[in-house]
């Protein structure tokens, strides 16, 4: 069974700065991967299968296959060789979840770009670069920016992308209370959707003053969220107690990554936050500088 990492999604900055006639946000959102994430791994097959495993699997395994973000990209990259004349061949898709559901770092959305491009190399199908991007936003807002997998920011719905040459990876812990927040709730609860736009990076190849520019820049989901989401103010404060030298909410939450100096700093820090909480999601982990 050949396999494939999905890293998680760290919306470091994220910025709402209007909204379109068809009620879809539009954002602006400086975005990073990050070493943990799920896996998924996909082999020859008599049928269809999908399975689950990993420690975050019980909460999906309740639900129907059919709806897995995975599954549904399997179909369509199925479809779309139909229509190309391709039979593609049956697999067994396996979705080792390692990533909280529901939890503002892209868990799903990166399982589906992961199984985008697996499946591609599995089957020998090569659709190219514009329908890949298709199929990936048909599946979800943020499925293109974890298909391309590396620093970057999004613009529009988030299928606007532009890399970013992120000079250093960032040392992080990452929280989630186990609370799933909905991320259409928390759109619809913002006060306020014409916010100013990404101040331009700076400091990209000099760690120091990157963290000193990230910290005037915003995630304008964040009050919404912890207003509808009390634990979330809790695992930013943890996050500072325990020495991080700054900590956001990421993406639409519940989780939250607070950054440190360095990997033992991080590692420490995890350690001592899993002491406390012994029930919320904590890992150190590391940004990815390129795919």
């Amino acid at each position: 069974m050949t396999g494939i990492d999905a890293p998680a999604k760290i919306n470091l900055a994220l910025h709402v700065t209007g909204r379109r006639a068809d009620g879809f946000h539009l954002i602006e959102s400086l975005v990073v991967f990050t070493e943990l994430g799920d896996r998924v791994s996909v082999e020859t097959s008599g049928d269809d299968v999908f399975r689950l495993e990993g420690q975050e699997s019980q909460v999906l395994a309740g639900e129907d296959a059919g709806n897995n973000l995975v599954v549904r990209a399997r179909d369509m990259l199925r479809a779309d060789a139909m229509r190309s004349a391709r039979d593609l061949s049956p697999v067994q898709i396996c979705l080792d979840k390692r990533l909280p559901v529901a939890s503002g770092i892209g868990g799903g959305s990166a399982d589906a770009a992961a199984a985008l491009k697996l499946l591609c190399q599995h089957w020998d199908y090569h659709p190219g670069a514009e329908t890949l991007s298709r199929i990936a936003l048909d599946l979800g807002a943020d499925v293109p920016m974890c298909l391309d997998g590396r620093p970057l920011i999004a613009r529009g719905i988030g299928e606007a992308l532009t890399p970013v040459e992120l000079g250093f990876p960032l040392d992080m812990v990452i929280v989630n209370p186990r609370v799933g927040v909905s991320t259409p709730k928390v759109f619809h609860a913002l006060e306020c959707r014409e916010n100013p736009p990404l101040p331009k990076p700076q400091g990209l190849g000099d760690r120091e003053h990157f963290i000193a520019w990230l910290r005037q820049a915003r995630n304008d989901l964040q009050p919404a969220a912890q207003r509808m989401v009390p634990e979330i103010s809790q695992c930013l404060s943890a996050l500072e107690t325990a020495g991080a030298r700054m900590a956001r909410m990421s993406g639409s939450g519940a989780s939250c990554f607070g950054l440190f100096a360095d990997a033992a700093e991080a590692l420490a820090a995890a350690q001592k936050l899993k002491q406390d909480q012994p029930d919320w999601f904590i890992a150190a982990t590391k940004t990815l500088t390129a795919t």
